[in-house]
């Protein structure tokens, strides 16, 4: 039988972050990656389910070779800590998302790539808070295929259709640059178009913006709709016309050169896909990111 392991499978147990300043990694050392969960579901639109999302991505993971054969790297050579799921079923949206971006700094302390697992987009915007404490340059660079562009939604600021507005609005929406959006609300367009960086082409990023990513630290968020439906049925709102899997791949590939200090993927509705294609899709990703940009400092 060939050697399989799971993204979080490298410590005996998994580790609650009320626990991980202890008996964890030597004091000073910091892993390659630390992976969290945080399953927020609370302002969905259409179909729910993205809150069993990382425990779900964690259990398709066992289907995966450990090793990548595109990066001939293997996450056995490196320690990849897990640190749980985050608490985030009580309080406001605001009070959630001040416990993730708590959590993204702890992660970021333990380990050189921080990986989040959500949860509905918004947050996003609690984990981009976080790595912005430590590296308050960083880029966002989200692939979706939705704007997530509004200034609200139904009645509530802060959502996860308009998370991004709130990014930039925090930010400095210089600081965005949208791929793969395909979908969005009239007023969402040229707003976006005109406050964010883009690509009428899916997944690329504009020549113009390549010296600028090579000089900062980038946050990227992986929303799964960004794939064509054909790829990941087991979302909230699937969006026909999307990329291919291999395509999705391509785009993480071409930033390997860049200095990527965060990652998420969310939005993975498992009780949407019983044949589960979705969630080891997003397992698949977050192997070869943790692969691709946790090997150095």
């Amino acid at each position: 039988m060939s050697a399989q392991a799971p993204i979080s499978a490298f410590l005996p147990s998994t580790v609650q972050f009320a626990d991980s300043s202890s008996a964890i990694l030597p004091d000073g050392a910091r892993a390659a990656a630390a992976i969290f969960g945080a399953p927020l579901e609370r302002t969905m639109s259409f179909r729910s389910g993205a809150a069993n999302g990382p425990a779900a991505i964690r259990e398709f993971s066992w289907s995966l070779e450990s090793y990548s054969p595109i990066l001939e790297h293997d996450l056995l050579e490196l320690t990849v800590l897990d640190l749980g799921d985050l608490s985030l079923a009580s309080g406001s949206i605001e009070d959630a998302l001040s416990v993730i971006e708590t959590a993204m700094q702890r992660a970021a302390s333990a380990a050189r790539l921080p990986v989040m697992l959500g949860g509905e987009h918004t947050v996003s915007l609690g984990g981009y808070r976080g790595i912005r404490h430590i590296h308050p340059d960083a880029l966002l660079i989200y692939v979706d295929a939705h704007a997530d562009f509004r200034d609200e939604y139904e009645g509530q600021a802060v959502t996860h259709a308009s998370w991004v507005y709130h990014a930039g609005a925090e930010a400095g929406y210089e600081n965005i640059i949208q791929l793969g959006v395909r979908s969005g609300a009239r007023e969402e367009w040229p707003r976006s178009r005109g406050l964010t960086r883009f690509s009428q082409e899916p997944l690329d990023i504009p020549a113009w913006a390549c010296g600028d990513l090579a000089q900062r630290p980038i946050y990227l968020s992986i929303d799964i709709d960004v794939l064509d439906p054909a790829f990941a049925p087991g979302t909230g709102s699937p969006e026909p016309g999307g990329v291919s899997f291999r395509e999705l791949a391509a785009f993480l590939y071409s930033l390997a050169a860049l200095r990527v200090v965060a990652l998420d993927v969310v939005e993975v509705a498992p009780n949407l896909d019983p044949s589960g294609i979705t969630a080891v899709a997003a397992a698949k990703l977050v192997r070869e990111a943790i692969l691709l940009f946790s090997r150095s400092g």
